[in-house]
């Protein structure tokens, strides 16, 4: 793949951000958290940046030249190739919160089971797992976390509305899981939002089991 990249950007920047994104792809994708070319991976690159995955391509073989530039407009930047349809989701995190610098979105079986079941809800309500303190800003498990599932949609701007709606009402946001889709996180860098990842996907694997044992 060409990326041509504007002059504020060192070559080895995005390179290293591209290599994370890749790396994290591959490793994700080795869960069996990616599967049929799902999922979307990106990191910020600078103030006004970021570097995301291209679209379809197969999450456990990514490279560097799988890794794209897009601006905080979520539209490409220096290439021909196509970013994820889901890039405004990304970018939303980037301009909302300019301490984050990396978004992971994965569809495992478990993500979307959960997303399924607790639609109608409009959330996930976890309280009292110890592993709650995991997310950022958690300290106890007598806490309560609210993870919001969102109605699906093809129409991008209309799940970054709704996004946007959960925030501007002053609700805390750390994640979000999409109907029948999968789950969204991010952190201040690679290692805290693969955190997130991780004891979110533990989590919601205990509340489908709560659920199935006292059925």
């Amino acid at each position: 793949m060409s990326q041509a990249l504007p002059e504020t950007i060192p070559t080895a920047l995005f390179a290293e951000r591209a290599d994370a994104v890749a790396a994290a792809a591959r490793e994700l994708s080795a869960l069996g958290w990616t599967p049929a070319t799902s999922s979307n991976f990106s990191m910020r690159v600078d103030a006004d940046h970021a570097a995301i995955t291209i679209s379809g391509r197969d999450k456990g073989r990514l490279g560097r030249d799988d890794i794209m530039l897009v601006d905080m407009q979520g539209k490409a930047v220096g290439t021909d190739a196509r970013p994820s349809a889901e890039t405004e989701l990304h970018t939303q995190v980037y301009r909302r919160w300019p301490q984050m610098n990396a978004v992971l979105h994965t569809h495992s079986r478990t993500q979307s089971v959960a997303s399924r079941l607790f639609a109608k809800a409009g959330m996930v309500r976890l309280q009292g797992w110890e592993l709650q303190k995991a997310i950022t800003g958690y300290t106890t498990h007598e806490s309560v976390l609210e993870i919001p599932v969102f109605p699906n949609t093809q129409h991008m701007p209309e799940l970054v509305a709704r996004v946007d709606a959960w925030l501007d009402a002053g609700k805390p946001l750390h994640a979000y899981l999409i109907d029948g889709h999968g789950i969204y996180t991010w952190g201040r860098d690679m290692a805290e939002t693969r955190r997130h990842l991780e004891a979110l996907e533990f989590l919601l694997g205990c509340e489908l089991d709560l659920r199935r044992l006292s059925a």
